[in-house]
């Protein structure tokens, strides 16, 4: 059962260019205890859907459930009264009250007694790492401690709903990846809902239970991490997510009892392994995703079999912990991740080889 629902959500806004829908009827359910992530690029309507949660912002259409409680259609629920801690990405500290003093702020406006106020306080920022800098003020802390401080300030309520808008953006690459795995940890101790924004999709494959992919206001795609990188359902959710190597083709053959399609693409034919062979007739035109990692570089492997190809190395770069390889096969570039041990030079020719379990066919 959903804790959190969302109702065919829709939000225009007007500018002097004409009316601009942010967020396109969008649906989804979350789940108590649950932390989904909405994941897309810029201006996909991420940031507008959650605050439409937190009841920054008033739908055109639509609504919000929290707990069984419509936050829309029976009358409009203010922020204060919905039950929601929030987390914004400048942080939104005050920079003349202490630690415990942006902590305790909100239970001080509930009226909750100073002995109370302090215990509170005093839990919460133990459980962020905050402990025995009570006294301190932001200008005197890092980054990442005054983002420890807006954490704890959204939890120190005891909310039903956790809202996160891209709380790591101005944070160091190193921190930024700790305070992932904090967050995830925070959020599961407490058992709380949470919906995280961003537009980084490691933060969304680290966090995330589930993720909603987004674009042009609407949600492409809802799955775990492993569906969506492994199935993703349009070419958009592929590219966005991570790095592929997508192929233009045209499906020549379908094998439905085998759950095969051989495919033409710029490389050659392609077998594919399809998961719903019905849906993809012959002579439709189509999208290959193949991720990087999951091309096999053949040293001295010359046994034949479907999906091997020739390719000449345009250029390398090694990473330290892996070496990407550029292949030209014909008029395509083709990305593929090796062992960074392997010894594999410019102008080269390899031979790959692709699963046909990991060639994922797309309609769009």
């Amino acid at each position: 059962m959903s804790f959190v629902e969302i109702q065919d959500l829709v939000k225009t806004f007007r500018t002097k260019f004409g009316a601009v829908t942010a967020v396109d009827h969008v649906s989804m359910e979350i789940k108590r205890g649950e932390l989904i992530t909405l994941l897309g690029p810029s201006g996909c309507g991420k940031t507008t859907t959650l605050r439409c949660i937190a009841g920054l912002e008033r739908p055109d259409d639509g609504d919000v459930i929290i707990d069984g409680r419509s936050m829309f259609r029976k009358g409009f629920v203010p922020p204060s009264q919905r039950n929601i801690g929030m987390v914004f990405q400048n942080y939104a500290v005050w920079p003349h009250m202490t630690v415990a003093a942006n902590v305790a702020y909100g239970l001080k406006l509930e009226g909750i007694p100073r002995q109370a106020r302090t215990q509170r306080v005093h839990e919460i920022l133990a459980l962020v790492g905050l402990a025995g800098l009570e006294r301190r003020y932001p200008a005197q802390l890092s980054g990442g401690q005054q983002q420890r401080v807006a954490l704890a300030r959204a939890l120190v309520r005891q909310p039903k709903v956790l809202l996160l808008d891209e709380p790591l953006s101005n944070l160091d690459a190193k921190l930024r990846e700790r305070m992932r795995f904090e967050i995830r940890r925070i959020v599961k101790q407490l058992q709380i809902t949470a919906v995280y924004v961003t537009h980084d999709q490691a933060e969304a494959m680290v966090l995330s239970d589930r993720i909603a992919i987004m674009e042009s206001g609407k949600i492409i795609q809802v799955g775990s991490p492993a569906e969506i990188y492994h199935r993703p359902a349009t070419r958009f959710v592929a590219d966005f997510i991570g790095m592929t190597n997508i192929l233009e083709g045209q499906v020549e053959q379908v094998d439905k009892e085998r759950g095969l399609a051989l495919v033409i693409t710029g490389i050659g034919r392609t077998l594919c392994k399809l998961h719903n062979p019905t849906s993809i007739p012959t002579n439709a035109n189509v999208y290959l995703s193949v991720r990087p990692e999951d091309i096999e570089v053949l040293i001295d492997d010359t046994s034949p079999r479907a999906n091997i190809y020739k390719g000449k190395v345009t250029e390398r770069a090694y990473l330290g912990h892996l070496l990407y390889l550029f292949l030209a096969i014909g008029d395509v570039q083709i990305r593929v991740q090796c062992h960074p041990r392997l010894q594999v030079e410019e102008g080269q020719e390899v031979r790959i080889y692709l699963d046909p379990e990991r060639c994922v066919v797309l309609t769009a």
